[in-house]
């Protein structure tokens, strides 16, 4: 009786032991191990075995959360519960409400809930905080009855500051129609409001214009449609100038052309008429008058002038006897200084200035060569005066190979046309390598006008006489850049679109042509076994032939050598590189 009450107590053992294996309070698809997290002790987390790494999974545990029991978020213990809740919302009270959105890893860290880094935070935002704002309290903006909510404001100064905009006096911004967008006038990266907060850089306060007194320029408490040219304001003082008289001389009213923004106006300084008139603040003329009136003799018309009232030209008969094609020089004195820049003496005319640079030779050659009749309408293209030139060049002779008349595109203005270039080869045919080194005739043969640019119609001998390999007999491409460089003897050759038959790669990179191409070129096999079927037939480790492997050498083996092989026999027979089998063998 006491042996079967025996047996009785060990079914029923076996039973609840295979019960409890069966209703895991993990969950039916819990699969890791019992002795990660219990021991023999009992089924209570048993710390001092607990091998569990949280890191291998969605959610690593840092910081305060290294800390938190298991349960704290696995209340239930089946993990597997857990996987779509990785989101702090998912464990944590939203205390702002949605005003900042679900992301809390956005301000907070897994370290505290306290928020360390508010400014640079809000630098990533709408409204990044700068000047005052940088020092201004959370609340005083985020106004809430919880204190916890950050409901979306306006990030436009007027949002915040209306009462300021509706209060403010001088000037008063309401009656002025001042701009709304406080920054037109107020910086933010400031701590104050008015003085030198003011950004006035639209309009710079300088000289006369640095005032304080604000309604000075800003009449009437008007700052919206204040004018910003010196006219607007200062058009009393264009009309009542009578030294000179502005009105009368047609001087333009942009100021600024004569005057600074210095007290009174003065010192006045024409200077700009160096650049858009004459020089008479450079070059011989400076120091030489005392008055606007001393050229401009007619003070009523400042747009007359005259050179030959002061000069020896003034005598209508010599001007005629030297100046011949010259016109306009009694009438318009601007033909003078045109020649005789900044008072220059006789041949004075910089002629850089003009449609046609002198460089080169063309610098000591003399006017009269250039200007034979006149020197009004001189030609400015080569060919023109160089004809005879191009006639008469025989190396190469421009006539018959047809060179264009352009003399420009190869020749410089340096003396006796060389060194002559044709800059432009690279765009009809690129020297480069040997045709770098390769004197004109040798390709061109005196014809410049059809010289051929395909490789094989040069070097079709060179093609026909090679045997190594024979090019006739494989009927290789003609393309020679397929295989050569342009580099003198051809060498190194490389078979540059090999991978468009065949990808070289591994231990295939470095074997010699002829080791593949036993038997000429276009027959050489493509696959693996092609080649290294001796290979597969000797090999006894393990004996291919006898275990009927495949020929396909690529489901085991890669091109960098035979013995790293990568067969897969995991996952198409039986785990032998993972488990229990994983480095407990050396030989198949």
């Amino acid at each position: 009786m006491r042996k079967l009450s025996y047996i009785i107590t060990l079914v029923v053992l076996f039973l609840s032991v295979n019960l409890v294996a069966q209703k895991s309070p993990h969950g039916a698809d819990f699969k890791i191990d019992c002795s990660v997290c219990h021991s023999s002790k009992g089924w209570t987390l048993d710390k001092s075995v607990y091998s569990f790494n949280h890191n291998t999974t969605a959610f690593p545990l840092e910081a305060k959360h290294a800390d938190v029991n298991c349960k704290g978020c696995h209340p239930t213990l089946v993990f597997s519960d857990a996987k779509a809740k990785t989101n702090c919302i998912n464990c944590h009270n939203d205390m702002h409400e949605q005003t900042l959105g679900t992301d809390c890893s956005r301000c907070h860290t897994p370290k505290s809930w306290i928020v360390e880094n508010v400014n640079a935070m809000h630098q990533k935002g709408r409204f990044p905080l700068v000047g005052k704002h940088a020092t201004a309290d959370c609340y005083a903006c985020h106004k809430s009855v919880s204190l916890l909510r950050f409901d979306p404001l306006g990030i436009e100064c007027y949002d915040c500051h209306k009462a300021d905009y509706d209060k403010t006096t001088n000037p008063n911004h309401v009656q002025g129609n001042i701009s709304k967008n406080c920054a037109d006038c107020h910086m933010a990266s400031r701590f104050g409001w008015s003085g030198a907060n003011i950004n006035h850089s639209f309009f710079p306060l300088t000289g006369g214009h640095a005032i304080t007194d604000c309604s000075k320029c800003h009449a009437n408490g008007n700052y919206a449609n204040t004018p910003k040219e010196c006219d607007g304001c200062h058009h009393a003082n264009y009309v009542a100038t009578t030294n000179p008289n502005h009105i009368q001389t047609g001087f333009p009213t942009s100021c600024t052309d004569c005057h600074t923004t210095n007290p009174g106006w003065k010192p006045a300084d024409f200077s700009s008429h160096d650049s858009k008139f004459f020089p008479i603040y450079s070059g011989k003329h400076n120091g030489q008058w005392n008055s606007c009136t001393d050229c401009h003799t007619n003070p009523s018309n400042y747009a007359l002038f005259s050179c030959t009232d002061c000069h020896a030209h003034s005598n209508q008969a010599n001007v005629n006897g030297q100046h011949d094609g010259v016109g306009g020089y009694i009438y318009n004195s601007n033909a003078c200084y045109q020649c005789h820049p900044q008072g220059s003496k006789l041949g004075g005319f910089n002629h850089n200035n003009s449609s046609f640079p002198l460089t080169g030779a063309h610098i000591t050659t003399p006017c009269s060569s250039c200007h034979v009749t006149s020197y009004a309408g001189t030609t400015t293209v080569c060919s023109d005066c160089h004809i005879s030139n191009y006639n008469q060049a025989t190396n190469p002779n421009h006539v018959t190979a047809g060179i264009p008349l352009l003399c420009s595109t190869c020749h410089t203005t340096n003396p006796g046309w060389k060194p002559a270039s044709y800059p432009n080869h690279n765009a009809v045919f690129a020297l480069t390598g040997g045709h770098a080194t390769v004197d004109c005739e040798t390709c061109h043969k005196g014809n410049y006008a059809t010289t051929p640019n395909t490789c094989a119609a040069c070097h079709i001998t060179n093609y026909n006489q090679t045997t190594n390999p024979n090019h006739i007999t494989l009927n290789l491409s003609t393309d020679c850049a397929s295989c050569h460089t342009n580099t003198p003897g051809w060498k190194p050759a490389t078979f540059a679109v090999h991978n468009n038959y065949y990808v070289l790669q591994g231990a295939h990179l470095t074997v010699a042509c002829n080791t593949c191409h036993t038997n000429g070129y276009p027959n050489t096999p493509n696959t693996c076994y092609g080649c290294h079927a001796t290979n597969y037939n000797q090999t006894t480790n393990p004996n291919h032939t006898t275990a009927q492997f495949p020929t396909d050498c690529a489901a085991c083996h890669s091109q960098n050598n035979w013995t790293a092989t990568t067969y897969n026999h995991d996952n198409q027979y039986f785990p032998i590189y993972s488990g229990k089998h994983n480095g407990k063998w050396t030989l198949c």
